[in-house]
């Protein structure tokens, strides 16, 4: 073998080599639930060892005792190997140590924006739970970190757990099969072309226990106000589902109409519940009254076009849910020939269900709906409709209703093909940025009310 010959097989074995190293996991401040839910399972391109870096504090204790309840499980449990740095200069720790190369971030949405730029400032690729940014100001620094992530060729991307709910995926399929949905309308304000509202709820499960909240989460400087935070999802979905695979230009295809957000308020009962503390702490004064109860500014609403269509979000939060309740979602997608809607309530025993909805009913609709359900089923085995005076219900088989936690494995795994295949398509990032964008305007043109 010719000398070049062998330095370029070498070579390429060098690079195979470096492109299999295992992705090792950074966890920086985790102060939100969700970062410990990345952990819930277990990846094959990803080291077991992750490194921790946060203040001492309750905030870090309940996130390494989810991870060891994790690795404690019954069912399918976890292997991970904790390495925990604690100390008040955590982030310029973690900066200077490289342990790892990719940053997960699950907490404080005042820090988070900080810690996403100098991430990637410093080399690290990063996960972020959302929302990565909860002001205008916070904006202008994504923009600058995307920047600097595309010059250094690192991934910078955000945790979008809903694209994993199977109502979603089938609302979305049936979206684009014009034969049964025609196409999506332009709409108004008054009745937009595609609506999505959430509700949630400060009083929650998760994995099996009712969650401590840490008190700055009703701080909405800290945490973000309502119509910044779950809307971030809302938001996403719109562009996913009524835009597929389709670059959203910012500055181009977005106005917001109207804006408002509203309070939610917390007793000083709930507040200990929630917390488990029994002061409240000097930050949420300027929003508590003389009978202790803070208002929390939790909600909101906004109608905006995108790219000629409207389209409206709404989140709420309520104290606790109704017994055997949860979270809820509603989505519209408003076509020339049929409705797609997701139900949540009562009627579906508080399950998403998604329904089929004609606007002029035939004996050809309804052999075109069966004909679609059957090709969609060669990949969602045993997805099958039921009439109903309406329409449709499609019913689900039990295998794909995975739930809420389970989609982080889902939303993880597409992170790590994106980062070691390097195949993420062209329209994520400036999607993503559209996505901020629309979040705070809105949570702008809100304030000035």
């Amino acid at each position: 073998m010719r000398f070049s010959q062998f330095f370029l097989v070498a070579m390429f074995i060098c690079l195979k080599s470096f492109s299999q190293q295992p992705v090792k996991i950074i966890t920086l401040d985790p102060g939100h639930f969700h970062a410990a839910l990345v952990q819930k399972s277990m990846y094959p391109q990803v080291d077991p060892t992750v490194y921790v870096y946060a203040k001492k504090g309750s905030d870090l204790n309940a996130h390494l005792d989810k991870i060891k309840g994790y690795n404690a499980a019954a069912v399918a449990p976890t292997k991970w190997i904790e390495k925990v740095y604690e100390g008040d200069d955590y982030l310029t720790k973690m900066l200077q140590e490289k342990k790892g190369n990719v940053v997960v971030l699950a907490g404080n949405n005042q820090l988070k924006t900080d810690y996403i730029l100098q991430s990637i400032q410093s080399g690290y690729n990063v996960f972020s739970d959302k929302p990565m940014v909860i002001d205008e100001s916070g904006f202008v620094k994504l923009k600058q970190a995307f920047t600097t992530a595309q010059k250094n060729k690192l991934l910078l991307y955000d945790i979008m757990t809903e694209r994993y709910e199977i109502t979603t995926i089938l609302q979305r399929a049936l979206s684009m099969q014009t034969a049964l949905f025609g196409t999506l309308q332009k709409g108004t304000v008054a009745e937009p072309a595609v609506t999505k509202e959430s509700v949630h709820h400060f009083y929650k499960y998760v994995s099996g226990s009712v969650l401590t909240r840490p008190a700055w989460f009703l701080d909405t400087k800290q945490e973000g106000e309502g119509i910044v935070d779950v809307t971030t999802h809302l938001v996403d979905l719109v562009q996913w589902e009524c835009f597929p695979n389709t670059t959203i230009n910012y500055q181009k295809d977005i106005t917001i109409n109207n804006a408002k957000s509203w309070n939610t308020t917390i007793t000083k009962d709930q507040f200990s519940e929630l917390t488990k503390l029994n002061e409240i702490p000097s930050y949420l004064k300027p929003t508590t009254n003389a009978n202790n109860e803070i208002s929390v500014l939790s909600n909101g609403e906004f109608n905006y076009t995108i790219k000629g269509v409207h389209a409206k979000v709404s989140v709420i939060w309520n104290y606790k849910a109704p017994e055997g309740t949860g979270d809820t979602h509603y989505s519209i997608m408003r076509g020339t020939k049929a409705n797609l809607i997701i139900r949540q309530g009562a009627e579906q025993q508080y399950k998403p269900t998604l329904y089929i909805e004609p606007l002029v009913a035939s004996v050809d609709f309804d052999k075109t709906a069966q004909q679609i359900i059957a090709t969609i089923s060669e990949q969602y085995k045993g997805v099958s409709l039921k009439k109903n005076d309406k329409g449709y219900e499609v019913i689900v088989p039990e295998s794909f209703k995975e739930g809420h936690e389970s989609h982080f494995a889902r939303v993880t795994e597409k992170y790590l093909d994106y980062l070691l295949n390097h195949n993420m398509p062209s329209w994520e990032v400036p999607n993503m940025l559209a996505k901020y964008y629309t979040t705070t305007q809105a949570q702008k043109m809100a304030a000035k009310k």
